[in-house]
This record gives C-alpha cells, structure tokens and sequence, in this order.
C-alpha cells in the first residue's frame, strides 16, 4: 500500500431517467467545486442499473447539459451497467480472502431479529445487520453479501477512517 494519499476524487452520479433537473444540476455543481477546491478529478458515472426507469439518449442528453454549463468530466464517463466484471472481480477477492459472505436475510427478517433483541428502531433510520447469517444460511436462499467486519478490522474488531469534516 502506497504511504502517499490518494488524490482526490469527486464524482457526481446521475441517473438517465430524463433531462437533468435543477436540483441535479445544483448537486453536480457542488461535486465539481468540491473537487476543484480539494486540487482533484471531478468524474461522471453514469447509473443506468434500474433499466425500466431509464430512458434511451437520457445520459447523452445529462451529458450534453453538463457540458453546456461548464461541468465536463476529467476523465471519460463509465457507465454502471458496463462494469459488472470489475464489481464481480473486487467481491471475488473479498470472498476469497474470507472477507465476505453470503446472506439469505430480508430487511424485514432484519427488523425482525433487531425487535427481537429489543432494539428500537426509528423510522427511516438504517437498519444495522445482526449478523444472522455470519455462521451459515440456515436453510435460506442467498440475497446479499455481507462484509466480514470482524475478520476485516484489526485486533479490537473496530474499523477505523478519518472523515474529512467530523476527523477520525
């Protein structure tokens, strides 16, 4: 691992559901400032994955809008649902590093178990995996991968990051 830190990069991630609307344009904007003001690359990744919502031309269209206010990419745009290779390969190698495993759990199994434990949830609050599957499936069909936090994290189990407005 490199001792220098990475140069940084901003993005912004529309979806091509139709023309670019004020509030994306706002948003996009705020991605490319925040990338200038950091010294680093402002990218575009396109997020064409919900394919009964988007609509053909649409990323040619936010593109062009874009483009037309100043905002162009620094790097050419990807497009989400051309790098399902590269997304497969990075879970690979966390599965094969036992780094992740497979999950049969739906989020209302999720709230489930967290009620069952007494833990309260509020509305629109995240739910936080109980790790119900970390041992096996218990006779589910897999849904999801999970990230093995335990094995992944150092000797306290804790994960560590420095965040760029609240610190470490």
């Amino acid at each position: 691992m490199s001792s220098t830190p990475n140069r940084y990069r901003g993005r912004f991630a529309p979806s091509p559901t139709g023309p670019l609307h004020a509030g994306s344009l706002v948003a996009a904007l705020a991605s490319w400032l925040d990338a200038r003001a950091h010294g680093g690359v402002w990218l575009v990744r396109i997020e064409d994955v919900d394919t009964p919502r988007c609509i053909p031309g649409a990323d040619r269209v936010i593109l062009a809008q874009l483009a037309s206010c100043g905002l162009v990419p620094d790097e050419p745009p990807v497009w989400q649902s051309q790098r399902g290779a590269l997304y497969q390969s990075a879970l690979d190698h966390l599965i094969e590093g036992g780094l992740a495993y497979p999950c049969g759990c739906t989020r209302q199994d999720i709230a489930q178990a967290l009620a069952a434990a007494g833990q309260v949830r509020e509305r629109h609050a995240e739910l936080v995996y109980p790790g119900t599957c970390r041992s096996g499936l218990h006779g589910k069909p897999a849904r999801a991968w999970r990230l093995r936090t335990d094995v992944a994290a150092p000797q306290d189990h804790r994960l560590h990051w420095n965040d760029r407005w609240l610190g470490p």
